[in-house]
């Protein structure tokens, strides 16, 4: 069982130090990755019809995912990077291509990218991108995201995209894994049938029973080997909680459990809050939970 570290972008604050402390802690530590959530606008909360079904507004600071990463590439060397989802359908497929083979290059290799359709109908629009269509732009933008990332010269007509014989340069040193997040049946079905791997959040008893229907439909497809689940746990929770989740999700046949510390998170998913008020009690956070789970 491998263990993540999930970044406190709500709570870390904007010292670039600090955000440098954390993650070469992390690597220290022994962490295999880092997850950062994505949010490009945090929306008011107040007087929307229909309502705003995002668990942040805008009280919640998000680091952008591929400039943070980029900046930790250069301060750390063996810790992967993986984004925790971004919410592609709402970005531009072309640029976020170009944006994660730039991040591969400049980490050898260390990034796996999280894809989600997220569920904020307010930043979709301020992004200028169709919130009704965005589980069909995820599926053609996967085929788009490996295409340019594999041939230096690509000519693609499909329902959301067109590219005229045109590529990016650099492209990836390695292959970007491609993984799935959500807790829907449609995001199961899509890891299932083109993803090779999927992040569960949280460590619930619904969400196991989410994780045997994608097993199933792996078994299905003939895909699940070599398939990764990563599940994420709320430190809050405690050690005695931790323990009886990695069992558990090691018979359910996860490669890693991913640690968060963030209030936020904890409310959201009913996780214990940790409570935490400044960015060291989140650093301390690390050793903690790595000391417990080994």
């Amino acid at each position: 069982m491998k263990f993540g570290a999930i970044f406190p972008t709500c709570e870390i604050g904007n010292d670039p130090v600090v955000i440098r402390d954390w993650a070469q802690a992390a690597e220290e530590l022994g962490y295999s990755h880092i997850i950062a959530y994505d949010h490009v606008l945090g929306g008011v909360r107040e007087d929307r019809d229909p309502p705003m079904m995002s668990a942040y507004d805008n009280h919640n600071p998000f680091h952008e995912p591929f400039t943070l990463f980029a900046y930790l590439a250069g301060l750390t060397s063996t810790i992967d990077f993986v984004t925790g989802v971004l919410v592609v359908p709402q970005r531009q497929t072309v640029l976020v291509a170009k944006q994660a083979a730039e991040l591969s290059v400049l980490s050898n290799g260390r990034l796996r990218l999280g894809l989600g359709t997220g569920n904020n109908y307010v930043e979709y629009d301020g992004l200028s991108a169709s919130f009704k269509d965005r589980g069909r732009v995820l599926d053609e933008q996967v085929e788009v995201l490996r295409k340019l990332w594999t041939e230096p010269v690509v000519d693609f007509s499909g329902d959301f995209h067109r590219i005229d014989r045109a590529g990016i340069s650099p492209q990836p040193v390695s292959s970007i894994p491609i993984w799935f997040g959500g807790r829907s049946r449609p995001a199961i079905r899509r890891a299932a049938a083109c993803g090779d791997g999927f992040l569960f959040s949280p460590a619930s008893d619904p969400i196991k029973d989410l994780c045997q229907q994608l097993i199933a439909d792996l078994e299905a497809n003939g895909k699940r080997e070599g398939f990764g689940i990563d599940v994420f746990t709320g430190f809050g929770d405690g050690p005695k909680h931790w323990q009886r989740e990695i069992k558990a999700w090691e018979g359910l046949g996860a490669d890693s459990i991913s640690m968060r510390t963030m209030s936020t998170s904890s409310m959201m998913f009913g996780e214990k809050d940790p409570g935490f008020t400044t960015p060291q009690q989140h650093i301390d956070a690390l050793a903690t939970f790595m000391r417990e789970v080994r």
